[in-house]
């Protein structure tokens, strides 16, 4: 029972009832998703359909083109031919923000998208990141749900903090990315001084079959990562410069100042993944540097503006599920489930065809059985179906080494990760907000994070976000309410907060 109501069961499009909103299929607890869960399955096709046409998360952003140069030896960890020493191919990126709509400001509080696509001898191969290198959730189920929580409501076509903390605060998963969030790096200063993150674990394998598990990080070489805009600095650019990022790359280019970054790679050893105190799979969480710390791998440059933004940029595609050999998945079951969703995404924005969208197209050469379809634009030859005895391509089975693959068994369960000593959803992100934040940087989170919820959010959801911030941090809880209970009137000693009516009316004041 919820406010006296009863609370309707869940069920698919056609009426069947879920067992499950939060729990995608495994096999076992840490296994695999499997293809048979409906329910997830029509949850992300029906998602990436709900808008046409622009991205449904990440809509506002831009990009350039660039080139991408391997600097180190990392042979030891993967037989990616654009990973070897001295290797170089072509590149073009994306950066965005999340929840805005294409016409939003670029300075809104809002995580900031860094996808890469680099055009190797072995055919595409994209990372699909953040500017922080964790996520808000573990499971995709919840997916659609948090991105809905973050864009407008359904009754007045508007934003509402209080839908958003209402879905943090029932998510405790969510602390360590709301703790990045609410800090500086919430706004970035501009994408040239960002650092981004694939945020995901990956896996390699070499050419001698051994596998890992990795990390990607993307380090400015444009200062320390941590340059940020105020909260009224972002407000007063949103108002008079709403494309205030967007502009800064294209003139730091056309002006010949290059950006750059430093690919480094944190590394596990395939074995380390199963005894770790923390499960190295997990989206919320980071694997400490001093467990694993970082390897400089190459660098990335951006040194090309695009000459036609919708061919090259808005139509620009990137999805996880692009792979060279040498590079896989893992059982991260956000980047499992993104392996689907982003591809699925395209199609239905792009067409099914979008690969042959010149920017989206692979430099080597496709030998594929792909057919027909609306916006087809290569042409094809018989035969095209597989196996077959015309000299089609055929597969290659004596590639070997296969990244991507793990053992894994169990039944086929909804339920979350099996937890491990250290998986718990507060001690990282109270570990930033002690160790990494100065006194500085948790000044301006508590004034963030303040003004946040003073906007419009109702009592019951304010009082779950302080105790949801005490759990992440003690003394920065309490400060936290402290400070909402002196914006909205009361008083830190007050019993209990004014009406949610009331708490809204003072904030619109």
């Amino acid at each position: 029972m919820t406010s006296g109501k009863t609370v309707p069961p869940t069920t698919t499009d056609a009426g069947i009832r879920v067992q499950s909103d939060e729990h995608s299929l495994t096999v076992g607890p840490d296994g695999p998703i499997v293809l048979n869960d409906h329910y997830l399955l029509e949850q992300m096709a029906n998602f990436n359909r709900e808008r046409i046409p622009e991205r449904q998360p990440h809509a506002k952003g831009a990009g350039a083109f660039g080139h991408f140069e391997t600097t180190a030896d990392v042979t030891k960890y993967t037989k990616a031919a654009i990973f070897q020493p001295g290797a170089r191919c072509e590149s073009v990126v994306r950066f965005s923000t999340v929840a805005g709509e294409r016409g939003s400001p670029d300075t809104w509080r809002d995580p900031r998208g860094f996808s890469v696509k680099l055009y190797t001898e072995d055919g595409n191969f994209d990372m699909v990141g953040n500017n922080t290198p964790i996520f808000f959730i573990r499971d995709p189920m919840k997916f659609q749900h948090f991105i809905r929580s973050q864009k407008r409501r359904a009754d007045n076509d508007m934003r509402d903090h209080d839908m958003q903390w209402d879905f943090w605060t029932l998510s405790p998963e969510s602390a360590h990315q709301v703790t990045y969030l609410m800090g500086d790096r919430g706004i970035p200063k501009n994408w040239r001084e960002m650092n981004g993150y694939s945020s995901h674990t990956y896996s390699l394998v070499n050419a001698e079959g051994e596998k890992f598990w990795v990390k990607f990080h993307w380090h400015t070489d444009q200062g320390d990562g941590n340059a940020y805009l105020s909260q009224d600095e972002a407000d007063r650019l949103a108002g008079s410069d709403g494309d205030y990022h967007r502009r800064d790359l294209f003139q730091a280019i056309a002006d010949g100042n290059f950006p750059s970054w430093t690919l480094k790679w944190q590394v596990m050893p395939y074995e380390d993944a199963r005894t770790y105190h923390l499960n190295p799979f997990d989206l919320t969480k980071v694997w400490p540097h001093g467990d694993y710390p970082l390897i400089e791998v190459g660098k990335l440059t951006l040194d090309r503006n695009p000459t036609d933004f919708h061919t090259q940029i808005e139509q620009a595609a990137f999805e996880p599920n692009n792979m060279v050999p040498g590079i896989g998945l893992s059982p991260d079951k956000m980047l499992l489930a993104r392996g689907f969703s982003y591809a699925d995404a395209h199609r239905a924005r792009l067409g099914v065809n979008y690969k042959q969208i010149p920017v989206n197209a692979a430099k080597s050469p496709v030998h594929s059985y792909s057919k027909d379809g609306a916006g087809r634009t290569e042409t094809v030859s018989d035969p095209v179906y597989a196996p077959n005895s015309y000299g089609g391509p055929a597969a290659q089975p004596d590639l070997g080494g296969e990244a991507g693959l793990w053992y894994s068994d169990g039944d086929m369960v909804r339920q979350a990760y099996t937890l491990r000593e250290d998986d718990d959803d507060w001690s990282q992100a109270g570990k930033l907000v002690r160790e990494v934040m100065d006194d500085g940087m948790r000044e301006r989170l508590v004034m963030n994070v303040v003004g946040h919820l003073c906007d419009g959010v109702s009592e019951k959801v304010l009082l779950r976000a302080f105790d949801y911030w005490k759990s992440i941090d003690r003394d920065t809880g309490e400060k936290i309410e402290a400070g909402v209970r002196e914006k909205l009137g009361g008083t830190s000693e007050a019993p209990g907060l004014a009406s949610a009516e009331s708490i809204s009316k003072q904030a619109a004041e």
